[in-house]
């Protein structure tokens, strides 16, 4: 056989159906493991060198977001460092991947994969940094860590900016977000960092769902729960992740929160705010349109023509975490959408939307938070 498919490793997702020839294989997502979420793909191509190939994958009609694959290409890595975007068609069942590979290892996934290593690799390393203290908040279903960073000096009067990531497994790019965010709090030159950490706190979880990254699934823990429709009624049963996030939440404190996501249809980065709220304001809304107008003026990556439909007044859904958070704690909330595609507005054929974008945008972000962060209360 020419090619050889295998997805049996971290985060790996993907079923052979057939080799059409040893150059046209075809494929199929699985489903989360307990529910049926199917979107997220990573697995590893063992090909020839220099020799074209063909990899389909079916049923996708039948996928969660069927729209996140009109105009998307895949992309692939050989060295699981640099991703690069690949020529991939869409018919609207079958998505077609072209490639010639140069080597005779290729990794092949729906986004660039932030693997489990790497995230113990960020823990380890973020808590060695004189601000940075790491609180293991529980455990997970599988028994995996859920990991607390908390950067700044608790014992400051300043507010209590809360930002989690990856509640939904399968959207890496928040937590390329987080890395990128990170480097520039907890860079001791960086004047930004130096002023928001001298006077508030910040509590950081990068990843909500290790159970589900590690098992492949685009939106769900072990259990097979949506960990962003959990926050109504968590419990240790069916979402211990919620749960023994919020309870930390409730103890410290929210006066600003940003849960980071990333959506499969929409080629944008946005927010979306807690408009449908019962106890939404003048106060809030001021705040959001200072933040958004801020992001806007440090970058051109974010933008707020393109995004969610707004809820109407007092139907908001609150078992999401945007609207739980801002609700409970009476404070400025929002969800950070980034894309799987690529920003349409600065458009990048060779990466489209990458980790380093990624990255990056978590680095503006501390500027849009500082213009808030002394009027939040």
């Amino acid at each position: 056989m020419r090619i050889q498919i295998n997805s049996n490793f971290d985060s790996g997702n993907i079923d052979v159906i057939s080799y059409e020839s040893d150059y046209d294989v075809t494929l199929k997502i699985k489903s989360d493991s307990a529910a049926n979420f199917r979107q997220w793909f990573h697995f590893k191509a063992h090909c020839e060198p220099f020799t074209p190939y063909t990899l389909k994958i079916v049923s996708l009609s039948n996928s969660s977001y069927p729209k996140g694959w009109e105009n998307y290409k895949a992309v692939a890595s050989y060295d699981c460092e640099e991703w690069f975007r690949v020529d991939t068609t869409y018919d609207g069942d079958c998505l077609s991947i072209s490639i010639m590979p140069e080597f005779d290892q290729l990794y092949l996934a729906y986004f660039a994969p932030y693997s489990c290593q790497r995230h113990q690799q960020l823990i380890a390393q973020t808590q060695m940094h004189f601000d940075c203290r790491h609180t293991l908040l529980g455990q997970t279903l599988d028994g995996r860590e859920i990991n607390l960073l908390t950067i700044g000096d608790e014992n400051t009067d300043g507010n209590k900016v809360w930002i989690i990531a990856r509640q939904h497994p399968g959207e890496t790019m928040a937590e390329w977000l987080i890395e990128g965010l990170l480097q520039r709090l907890l860079d001791d030159e960086d004047g930004v960092a130096r002023e928001l950490l001298s006077k508030h706190v910040f509590y950081i979880v990068p990843n909500m769902n290790p159970d589900g990254a590690y098992r492949g699934h685009l939106r769900t823990n072990s259990a097979g729960k949506d960990l962003n429709r959990e926050w109504a009624n968590p419990s240790l049963e069916k979402s211990p992740e919620v749960f023994h996030v919020f309870n930390k939440m409730t103890e410290t404190g929210v006066d600003l929160f940003l849960d980071v996501h990333g959506d499969e249809g929409l080629p944008y980065n946005f927010v979306a705010g807690t408009e449908g709220n019962p106890n939404y304001n003048e106060r809030i809304e001021a705040l959001e349109n200072r933040f958004k107008t801020q992001l806007m003026a440090v970058t051109p990556e974010f933008q707020d023509t393109h995004g969610y439909p707004k809820d109407a007044p007092g139907q908001a859904n609150l078992s999401i975490a945007c609207n739980a958070v801002g609700h409970h704690f009476d404070c400025l909330s929002y969800t950070l959408e980034q894309p799987f595609k690529d920003n349409n507005d600065l458009p990048d054929p060779a990466f489209g939307w990458s980790p380093n974008r990624c990255a990056q945008l978590g680095k503006d972000l501390l500027v849009a938070i500082r213009s808030v962060v002394n009027n939040l209360r």
